[in-house]
């Protein structure tokens, strides 16, 4: 499989399929494997593209903290449609993966034809909301840091995403991952999003009771939206319900125009 190197860290990701291209991104602690369902059903007509974050899966874990951010991860999601030779393509993710998709076409809209937001939410208007998820990132790091892949039997927020479908090679990238990917500084993307421009799917499990109420705002504030409540999925979704999931996703794409 192919690997994109960035300042000596390598991506690791998958190209699947022909066609107009689709980028997905994992959530925390998840990896590319969580995809398989969508790649076999989306294959024949589209090129997917999945990838591991840094410090996930089969991708490296820098030992530096400087090595993780959300401005790196967008510069491999470029840089991977750059190795792929795509100049425009959906671009979707799950939980955190949705939160970067919403900051990849903030920086890049010129390479993004439409978005599919899965379970996942915007940001933070609040300063005292964005406070209490800093303080949870560093939570997760910390019990990551001291108790290893145990982390995931003791904290149910990180064992309820696809972490069962992941391989980690350090659970000491994942904990720096989460002191760099996951911490937020400002509102940007709250903000932004009522300028989106793009077809817009969003995505979310009917029992994903934590981002049901992001999923209504992203809907609302999104010019154009869609929004598909996934009956009988947690937050999780595409792995809960996937054949419900991949049929929504392929009513949108029929619908995007691809450039």
């Amino acid at each position: 499989m192919p690997k994109l190197i960035h300042s000596g860290v390598e991506i690791f990701y998958t190209v699947e399929g022909k066609g107009p291209a689709v980028l997905l991104t994992h959530g925390f602690c998840g990896s590319s494997a969580m995809w398989r369902a969508q790649i076999k059903a989306l294959q024949s007509r589209y090129t997917v593209i999945t990838w591991d974050m840094r410090g996930h899966a089969q991708s490296s874990s820098p030992k530096r903290s400087s090595a993780y951010s959300v401005a790196l991860s967008l510069t491999d999601m470029n840089g991977i449609l750059d190795a792929c030779g795509v100049e425009r393509a959906v671009i979707g993710g799950f939980s955190l993966g949705g939160l970067i998709s919403l900051d990849f076409y903030l920086k890049y809209p010129q390479r993004v034809n439409g978005l599919l937001l899965v379970d996942t939410g915007p940001g933070f208007r609040s300063v005292e909301a964005q406070r209490k998820w800093n303080e949870g990132a560093k939570y997760w790091a910390r019990l990551l840091e001291t108790h290893g892949l145990g982390a995931f039997e003791i904290e149910p927020q990180l064992s309820g995403t696809d972490t069962h479908q992941a391989i980690h090679s350090s659970t000491q990238g994942l904990a720096l991952a989460a002191r760099g990917g996951l911490k937020r500084s400002s509102d940007h993307v709250i903000r932004s999003i009522k300028d989106i421009s793009v077809p817009t799917l969003v995505i979310v499990g009917a029992n994903d009771k934590p981002f049901l109420g992001a999923a209504d705002y992203m809907a609302r504030k999104i010019p154009g939206s869609q929004k598909v409540v996934i009956a009988g999925a947690g937050h999780a979704s595409n792995l809960d319900q996937p054949e419900l999931f991949n049929r929504a996703v392929k009513k949108f794409l029929n619908n995007v125009p691809m450039r």
